[in-house]
């Protein structure tokens, strides 16, 4: 597939998470098959306004190719300027614009899924992102507000004759954020209606669902977001499912700590200890998530605090949770 003039090689997306999609879970979830990753969203009035922090984000790891900078914002000015930045930082062959993201704090500045109750500014938006860079510029969106405006195709098409190269589905409203069942209709209708890819995005938990999600909407990829928490095998499951080969199961347990402990290494190398050893916290527990017996450890989890205490954990959840 190609979404401008950029090829990817595999139908499998990790999507655009805030807080969860660093560059270390990018390169674990690259290494088990996500042929397609994005930074974490970016601020376009940060970015403009030279955040250090907020440039760190658009860091991307060694050979992350295919791979997008994610910017969000309202202001159409900005958003311009912000792409040429976020190219120029990220060197990403990919812009994407945040128009779905539901938290509370981002809609009520008018941005995110905000956008999507004025599709005059966000087409605008996108013709000005189009014209600051070189790179194709892709949009994600969301079913719409709420049931009762439930605008994607007509959104999508919009984005397209803005110049949008791919538009990605998330198929809930704002207002049911991350709870309810994704409607699967709706993006297979966006699909129908468009002549730019599609990445389908929402309830994909396993290798099963990619293919379902694939099969149903007519989408040109998947793009798995919560699935993939303490998961990054999900990619290699499904990529296996997709081509028709057979799933193979998770690795032993000891294998799974070990991949967090060299995710959470990565993460010390480009953030520094104190804050990968924080955000491990959430991570270590995730990878953990249907372990029997692991509450314990769970709860000695949230009291990280070096990455000392990460390999002593490591070791003895090893040696007790077989």
């Amino acid at each position: 597939m190609r979404i401008g003039t950029v090829q990817i090689d595999s139908k499998l997306a990790l999507a655009p998470m805030a807080g969860v999609c660093d560059l270390a879970f990018r390169a674990v979830c690259r290494s088990f098959g996500a042929g397609l990753t994005y930074t974490e969203m970016v601020s376009a009035k940060a970015l403009v306004y030279q955040d250090g922090k907020t440039r760190s984000l658009l860091k991307l790891g060694e050979d992350e190719h295919p791979a997008a900078a994610q910017i969000f914002g309202s202001d159409i000015g900005c958003m311009g300027e912000a792409a040429a930045l976020a190219e120029e930082i990220s060197g990403a062959d990919i812009i994407d614009i945040n128009m779905g993201c539901p938290v509370g704090k981002v809609v009520k500045g008018g941005d995110g899924s905000a956008l999507m109750l004025d599709p005059d500014r966000a087409m605008k938006i996108i013709e000005a992102v189009r014209r600051s860079t070189s790179c194709p510029v892709t949009v994600k969106i969301r079913k719409g507000w709420d049931k009762g405006k439930a605008n994607a195709v007509e959104f999508a098409r919009m984005a397209e004759a803005a110049g949008a190269s791919a538009v990605a589905v998330h198929g809930r409203t704002r207002v049911q954020m991350y709870a309810g069942t994704a409607d699967w209709d709706i993006i297979r209708d966006v699909k129908e209606n468009v002549g730019i890819p599609v990445l389908a995005n929402g309830d994909v938990f396993t290798a099963g669902d990619a293919v379902r999600i694939l099969k149903y909407t007519g989408a040109d990829m998947v793009m798995i977001g919560r699935g993939a928490f303490g998961n990054p095998w999900l990619f290699m499951q499904a990529r296996a499912a997709i081509n028709g080969e057979p799933v193979g199961s998770l690795p032993p347990l000891h294998v799974r700590v070990d991949t967090a402990v060299s995710q959470f290494e990565l993460a010390e190398k480009y953030k520094g200890a104190k804050i990968a050893c924080l955000e491990a916290r959430k991570h270590f527990a995730w990878y953990l998530k249907g372990i029997p017996h692991a509450g314990f450890f769970r709860d000695k989890i949230t009291k990280i605090e070096t990455m000392d205490d990460i390999y002593k954990l490591s070791e003895m959840i090893k040696r007790e949770l077989r």
